[in-house]
């Protein structure tokens, strides 16, 4: 059994995201934590409060032992991207992507 958790739509190119989810795919969530805690990059803190309410959700709906959890499957989709426009000079205008993320951590039992 795997309890999960998905952010939609968070402001986090989909490409900075998975930097940080490579480094914690498969390890233990008390492991994940801790890696997470140390990693200087902004994707760090937001895949934290996913797993966060994955494990939540394991303990609270599935009844696991969250000692015996381990990060089974987490992966970052492309979300909707918003587009915006930068003037430039002679009356042009070049566009700005501002990219978002869909974010799904699973956890199971060892």
């Amino acid at each position: 059994m795997e309890a999960k958790a998905i952010a939609k739509n968070v402001r986090i190119a989909p490409r900075k995201a998975r930097v940080v989810m490579d480094i914690i795919r498969g390890k233990s969530v008390a492991d994940a934590f801790a890696i997470l805690k140390f990693t200087p990059k902004v994707g760090a803190e937001i895949i934290e409060k996913v797993l966060k309410s994955a494990v939540a959700n394991a303990e609270n709906n599935f009844d696991m032992n969250v000692d015996n959890l381990y990060v089974s499957t987490c992966f970052v989709d492309q979300g909707p991207t918003m587009k915006r426009i930068h003037p430039r000079s002679r009356g042009q205008a070049f566009k700005i992507l501002k990219r978002t993320s869909h974010i799904t951590v699973a956890v199971e039992e060892r």
